[in-house]
C-alpha cells in the first residue's frame, strides 16, 4: 500500500489533503487487485474511475489557481501533466470492461499508471510548488549556478559531486544566456545527456552512502531521484528547437530549482554533515 509520507507534503493545506485523498483512491484500486475476490468488479471500477475524474477536476483546478496566484514558473508544465492525467482516466473510462478478464487488465494498467504518477508527479513536480526561490533572488545573481556555501551538506563526496552538477548546469545556462537558439539546440541536448549520466552516477553514490549509515529517508530519496531522472528523459530536442529561447530558459530554471530545492530540503537532512 502507498503511504502519504513527509516527503510528499508541500505545506499547502488543501493541496496536501487532496494529495492524501489521491493516495486513498489508489490504495482502493490496489485493494481491488489484491483481494481474493475474482468475480465481476464492473461497478467498483466504474466508481473508482468516476471518483478519479472528479478528483482531477477539483484538485487540478485548486493547484493551478494557487500556482497562478504565486506566479509559479512550473505552471505551464503542470497544466500539460494534468491534461495527460485526465486523458489517461478518460481512456480507461471508455474501455470495454464487461468481462472479468478485461476488468483485470484495465485495472492493472490504471494502477501501474497511477503508481508512477503518484511519485513522479508529486515528488518530481508538485513538491516544487511554492518552493522555488523567486526568480529575482537567484536567477539574477551574477552567477546563479554558483555552488554557494548554503548548499554544502558537510559530506565531502556529496558536496564534491553537487558542485560538478552545478557546473554542468552552468554550461547550459551560459549557452542560453549568450543567445543560444536553434543552431545550438544540439549542444544543449549534449549537456543534458551529460547531466543525466553524471546525475545517475551521483545518485548511486548518494544512495550508497545513505544505505551505509542506515538512513531512514533512503526510500523517499530514491523516489525523488527516479522522478528527476524521468524529468530529464522528457527533455525534448524538438521543444528546444521549436520554442527555442523560452523552452531553454524554463529548462534551466527547472534544473537549478530542482537541484537547489533537493539539496536544501532533502540532502542537508542526511546525517554525517554539518
Amino acid at each position: 500500500m502507498f503511504q502519504f509520507t513527509d516527503d510528499c507534503i508541500l505545506g499547502v493545506e488543501n493541496i496536501d489533503e487532496e494529495h492524501r485523498h489521491l493516495f486513498e483512491l489508489i490504495n482502493r484500486g490496489m485493494d481491488m487487485i489484491h483481494n481474493e475476490y475474482k468475480g465481476d468488479q464492473y461497478s467498483d471500477i466504474k466508481d473508482l474511475l468516476e471518483d478519479l475524474e472528479e478528483y482531477a477536476d477539483l484538485h487540478f483546478a485548486h493547484e493551478e489557481a494557487y500556482m497562478q496566484e504565486i506566479c509559479d514558473p512550473e505552471l505551464i508544465l503542470q497544466r500539460a501533466q494534468h491534461m495527460f492525467f485526465r486523458e489517461k482516466i478518460l481512456e480507461c473510462m471508455v474501455q470495454n470492461i464487461d468481462d472479468n478478464e478485461r476488468q483485470r487488465q484495465v485495472l492493472e494498467d490504471l494502477m501501474n499508471f497511477l503508481a508512477r504518477w503518484l511519485y513522479h508527479h508529486i515528488i518530481g513536480s508538485d513538491i516544487l510548488i511554492g518552493k522555488l526561490p523567486p526568480l529575482e533572488e537567484w536567477m539574477v545573481r551574477e552567477n546563479p549556478c554558483e555552488f554557494a556555501e548554503e548548499y554544502k551538506t558537510g559530506i565531502e563526496i556529496l558536496d564534491r559531486e553537487h558542485k560538478i552538477l552545478f557546473e554542468i548546469v552552468e554550461r547550459a545556462h551560459h549557452l542560453v544566456r549568450s543567445g543560444a537558439g536553434e543552431p545550438q539546440g544540439g549542444e544543449i541536448m549534449k549537456i543534458i545527456e551529460e547531466l543525466k549520466k553524471y546525475t545517475q552516477y551521483h545518485f548511486a553514490d548518494e544512495e550508497e552512502y545513505m544505505e551505509s549509515i542506515g538512513y531512514e529517508g533512503l526510500e523517499s530519496q530514491k523516489r525523488a531521484h527516479e522522478a528527476f531522472i524521468a524529468k530529464l528523459d522528457e527533455v525534448s530536442r524538438e521543444q528546444i528547437d521549436v520554442n527555442s529561447r523560452d523552452y531553454q530558459e524554463s529548462l534551466i530554471e527547472f534544473l537549478l530549482g530542482w537541484l537547489i530545492n533537493h539539496i536544501l530540503q532533502s540532502d542537508k537532512k542526511i546525517p554525517g554533515g554539518l
